[in-house]
């Protein structure tokens, strides 16, 4: 199955002069979504993860799905003020703003072997945020793997120091 076929550009969303990678049509055909999983599970073969780690928002659809595949728990990452309890905080930058990421201290401990994943890689700020959050819990990034990665934004070099695994370029 092409996995591309499943993707839809969208043009100015959410800004002007961006053209986002939709892949809610993916996500409408379970044949392309058991594709797509098994294809990121591909990258980590043999590899022991303890939880996985996924971004606000997108990152929550395949995320879960890594984790239930790889017996491991799953940690949501998401905007400042969306989760309860206590949390520590990552400011980033993204092609088209700024922000800040919040996790639950409690979420990684100390020794935790973790897999980051998001739906796209760009800039590359979403995933370095939360990576630097996993890093102050102690735990140990694996790997950042993403459904599709836009290479011309160069995101993977601000994970330079990370095993950076991504299904579709662009």
């Amino acid at each position: 199955m092409n996995l591309e076929d499943h993707i839809r550009d969208v043009e100015d969303f959410p800004s002007e002069g961006i053209l986002f990678k939709d892949i809610t049509p993916l996500l409408n055909n379970p044949a392309a979504v058991k594709t797509a999983l098994n294809e990121l599970m591909v990258f980590l073969d043999g590899k022991k993860i303890d939880k996985v780690v996924g971004m606000e928002s997108r990152g929550f659809f395949f995320a879960p799905m890594l984790a239930l595949e790889l017996t491991a728990g799953f940690v949501p990452v998401r905007k400042a003020g969306k989760l309860p309890g206590k949390t520590i905080k990552q400011g980033y930058g993204l092609e088209y703003g700024q922000d800040i990421l919040e996790m639950h201290t409690d979420a990684v401990r100390e020794g935790d072997s973790v897999l980051v994943h998001d739906d796209v890689l760009a800039t590359g700020g979403t995933a370095e945020a939360a990576c630097k959050l996993i890093e102050q819990l102690g735990g140990t990034i694996v790997q950042c793997n993403f459904l599709i990665e836009l290479d011309f934004l160069k995101g993977r070099y601000k994970l330079k120091s990370y095993d950076v695994q991504s299904v579709l370029h662009y």
